[in-house]
């Protein structure tokens, strides 16, 4: 990430590339930091654009659960009770 704004001030840091395994990476500078564990890379031109990832969503999070192989017991179906209105 070659730069970003502070202060409303554009800084930029000259950066090594590096090999890791096959990937091809960048070390980002403490002032760089993205917050959490993951990001979102893009490309626009030749630009690379990262960005924090956005926090998951509870359905996709439940979506990534493995299934439980476990059997319930039965529950009764009771009728519903009167009520007084």
């Amino acid at each position: 990430m070659p730069w970003h704004m502070s202060n409303d001030v554009m800084v930029e840091r000259h950066v090594k590339l590096f090999k890791n395994g096959r990937n091809q990476a960048v070390r980002i500078p403490r002032e760089f930091e993205l917050p959490g564990k993951e990001a979102i890379i893009r490309k626009e031109g030749q630009r690379l654009i990262i960005e924090p990832a956005p926090p998951r969503s509870l359905l996709a999070v439940l979506a990534a659960l493995p299934t439980l192989d476990e059997e319930f017991p039965p529950i009764k179906d009771l009728p519903a009770e009167p009520v007084d209105f």
